[in-house]
C-alpha cells in the first residue's frame, strides 16, 4: 500500500481520540481556554450527561472576528510562539489542538466578542466541514457550543455511559478546578435545571469552598499546610490520620495551578503517612506545588493530565519532608479546640473549673499546682532500656484556665480505656495503643540520635541481579553506603554484599537490598531501609507497651495524657488506628434530650 497524506477532517479525528475521551474531556479543554482567556465567571450548560449538548460561555477576552477560522485550525494557538515559551508554560493549554478535534466529532458553533470590539461573530463547523464566518449580536467573551458528541463516529459513541455516569465524570472535573480556582465562578445547569454554583471566592481557597467541594467531615479533619524551600512551595490542605479512605478518591494535586497525576508525589504522600495509616487505607488531600516553570516539562500527554519533573529526587524529598513534618504535629489533643463555658437550663455555673484541692490530690497533683510529678509508668516485662517512664509533663501555655487539651484523667473502663474530662466534655483513650505510639516515637528518637551503625558481614554475599540494577547500586555507591550498605559491583550482573545495617542484620537484607534498588530506579530515592527499622521498633514498642487489664492509678493515667499532648504523632498507635475520641457536651446533652 502505497504512503499517502491523511485528510484534516481524519487527522482532526485521530487527535480527537487522544483529547477527548467523553464529554467530561470537552468540558475541561473548552474550561480551560476559558480560564487562558482570563475569564471570571463561567457557564456551563448540559443535556444528557453532555451527550446530546455542551455549552460554555465565559467573560473572557473573546477572539476577533477574523481569528475565529484560525482558532479552529490544528496547533493553532496564542499561548506559545517559541521552544522558550514550551519550556516555560504558564497557561493550562498550548497545543492548539482542541477545538479543532472537538469540531470535527460534533456538531460545533463557535461565538464571542473582544471586549473592545463593537460586534461579534460566530463560526459554526458541522463533523469539521468549516462554514463561514457571520455576525452575532454577543455579548464580550465567548461561547462554544458543542452539540451530538461523536454523531459522526459511531464506534466512539457507542463506548459512552449512562447519562448519570457521563454527567458525574464532569461534576469530579468541576470539583477539581472549583478547588483550583477560587476566584472563578461557575455556574452548571443540566437538561434545564440550575444543578451546581461555585460563587468566586477571591484568590486564596476558603473553607466554605473545601466544604462545598469535600464535605464537611473533610473540612473539619484538614491541617493546613504551607512550606517552601528549594525553590518550591508546597500549601494546601492535608487530612488528619484519622480521615481516611478506603480508595484515593479525595487526591488532589496541582503543579503551577494545573491538576495532574504524578506517580513520584504520590508516592512521596504515601510515605509521609505511612507511620500514622491503617494498612490498605488511602489519606485525602489537596495540595497546591509551585516551582519554576522551567522544571517542569507539561507536555508530556496529550490530555495533559501528566507532568515530568527535572529535578524529580528533590521534589519527592520536599514533598515528603513538608508533610512529614506536618503530620508529626497530629498529636493526641491537637486538635481539641478549647471552648468557653457552656451554661445549660437549670446550671448557674460553669460545666468545668480547676479541681478542688481534694481532687487535685485524688489525681496526684500538689495542692493548688499544676500537674508536677506524676507515678513512673512501667510495662510488665518491658525493656527499660527502650521503654522510658512517662516523666512529669509541662503545662501547655495555651490551656484554659490550666486544663490541658486531654484534660485530666477520671476512671479506666474495662481496663482498657481511660476516661478523662477536659474543657470540651469527655476524652476516652486507647491505653495500649497511646503507650504504644509513645514507646515507638522514643525508640526512633533514639536510634536517630545514635546515627546509624553498619555490621559487616563475616563472608560477602553474592548477590545475582539485573545489569540495571547492578548500574543503579554502582551509580548510587554513595547513598547505599548511608543506608548500611557497603555493595561492590563484582560483574555485569553481580553484586558483592559487604556489610549491612547493623539493626537489620537478621533479616532478609538481601531481599531489602533488591527493594532499595527498584526504589532508587523508579523514584530516584527510598525509606525502605528506615521502613524496615520503623517496624522493627515498632513491634518493640508494642511488647512493651501497657497491656489491657493492666489496672492503672489515677496518676499513671494522667502521666499518660501528658505524654500523648507531647508526643509526636501520638493521634493515632503505630498501626494507624485512632489512640483517642472526644465527645462534646453538646453531643452528650443530645444523648439525654437536654434542653429539649
Amino acid at each position: 500500500m502505497s504512503i499517502r497524506q491523511l485528510p484534516d477532517t481524519l487527522i482532526n479525528q485521530i487527535a480527537a481520540g487522544e483529547v477527548v475521551e467523553r464529554p467530561a474531556s470537552v468540558v475541561k479543554e473548552l474550561v480551560e481556554n476559558a480560564l487562558d482567556a482570563g475569564a471570571k465567571r463561567i457557564d456551563i450548560d448540559l443535556e444528557e450527561g453532555g451527550t446530546r449538548l455542551i455549552r460554555i460561555r465565559d467573560d473572557g477576552g473573546g477572539i476577533a472576528p477574523e481569528e475565529l477560522q484560525l482558532a479552529v485550525s490544528r496547533h493553532a494557538t496564542s499561548k506559545i510562539a517559541s521552544i522558550d515559551d514550551l519550556e516555560a508554560v504558564a497557561t493550562l493549554g498550548f497545543r492548539g489542538e482542541a477545538l479543532p478535534s472537538v469540531a470535527s466529532v460534533s456538531r460545533f458553533r463557535l461565538a464571542s466578542r473582544r471586549r473592545d470590539a463593537e460586534h461579534g461573530a460566530e463560526l459554526r463547523i458541522d463533523g469539521g466541514r468549516l462554514g463561514e464566518v457571520a455576525p452575532n449580536a454577543h455579548p464580550h467573551g465567548t461561547t462554544v457550543e458543542v452539540r451530538d458528541l461523536f454523531f459522526n463516529v459511531p464506534a466512539r459513541r457507542k463506548f459512552l455511559r449512562a447519562e448519570r455516569t457521563e454527567l458525574s465524570h464532569i461534576e469530579e472535573w468541576l470539583r477539581t478546578l472549583a478547588l483550583a480556582r477560587p476566584d472563578v465562578e461557575i455556574r452548571v445547569s443540566h437538561n434545564g435545571k440550575p444543578s451546581r454554583r461555585w460563587k468566586g471566592e477571591g484568590h486564596l481557597l476558603s473553607d466554605v469552598r473545601l466544604h462545598e467541594a469535600l464535605g464537611e467531615e473533610f473540612a473539619r479533619n484538614a491541617l493546613r499546610v504551607d512550606h517552601a524551600g528549594a525553590g518550591m512551595r508546597l500549601h494546601g490542605w492535608i487530612a488528619q490520620p484519622a480521615y481516611n479512605r478506603a480508595s484515593a478518591d479525595q487526591q488532589y494535586l496541582y503543579v503551577n495551578g494545573r491538576s495532574v497525576r504524578d506517580r513520584n508525589i504520590a508516592h512521596a504522600v504515601r510515605q509521609a503517612y505511612s507511620d500514622v495509616l491503617f494498612h490498605g487505607r488511602h489519606p485525602a488531600y489537596v495540595l497546591f506545588l509551585e516551582l519554576d516553570p522551567r522544571g517542569v516539562d507539561v507536555n508530556v500527554h496529550p490530555a495533559k493530565h501528566e507532568v515530568r519533573f527535572r529535578e524529580s529526587r528533590l521534589v519527592h524529598d520536599f514533598v515528603y519532608r513538608s508533610l512529614y513534618a506536618a503530620l508529626a504535629e497530629t498529636r493526641a489533643g491537637s486538635m481539641a479546640t478549647p471552648t468557653p463555658p457552656i451554661s445549660v437550663p437549670g446550671a448557674d455555673a460553669p460545666r468545668w473549673s480547676m479541681p478542688s484541692p481534694p481532687q487535685q490530690q485524688a489525681m496526684g497533683l500538689r495542692v493548688g499546682d499544676a500537674p508536677a510529678a506524676y507515678a513512673a509508668l512501667y510495662a510488665p516485662g518491658a525493656d527499660a532500656a527502650s521503654m522510658q517512664p512517662l516523666a512529669a509533663m509541662p503545662m501547655p501555655d495555651d490551656a484554659p484556665g490550666g486544663m490541658p487539651p486531654l484534660g485530666f484523667a477520671v476512671a479506666q473502663l474495662h481496663g482498657i480505656y481511660i476516661l478523662a474530662e477536659n474543657a470540651e466534655g469527655l476524652v476516652v483513650v486507647d491505653m495500649h495503643a497511646a503507650h504504644e505510639r509513645i514507646g515507638y516515637e522514643k525508640l526512633k528518637a533514639a536510634h536517630d540520635g545514635a546515627g546509624l551503625r553498619t555490621q559487616p558481614l563475616l563472608v560477602p554475599s553474592s548477590l545475582a541481579v539485573s545489569e540495571r540494577e547492578a548500574d543503579i547500586a554502582e551509580r548510587e555507591s554513595e547513598t547505599l553506603a548511608q543506608l548500611g550498605f557497603e555493595v561492590q559491583r563484582s560483574g555485569p550482573q553481580s553484586l558483592l554484599l559487604r556489610s549491612v545495617p547493623a539493626l537489620l542484620a537478621h533479616g532478609d537484607v538481601e531481599a531489602l537490598l533488591r527493594d532499595v534498588l527498584t526504589d532508587l530506579r523508579e523514584h530516584g530515592n527510598t525509606r525502605r531501609v528506615a521502613e524496615t527499622r520503623d517496624e522493627l521498633l515498632a513491634t518493640m514498642a508494642c511488647h512493651g507497651a501497657v497491656r489491657a487489664n493492666r489496672r492503672l492509678t489515677i496518676p499513671e493515667m494522667n502521666a499518660l495524657l501528658r505524654e500523648m499532648e507531647a508526643t509526636e504523632r501520638s493521634g493515632q498507635c503505630n498501626h494507624g488506628r485512632p489512640t483517642w475520641t472526644r465527645f462534646s457536651l453538646a453531643e452528650m446533652d443530645k444523648w439525654f434530650l437536654r434542653g429539649r
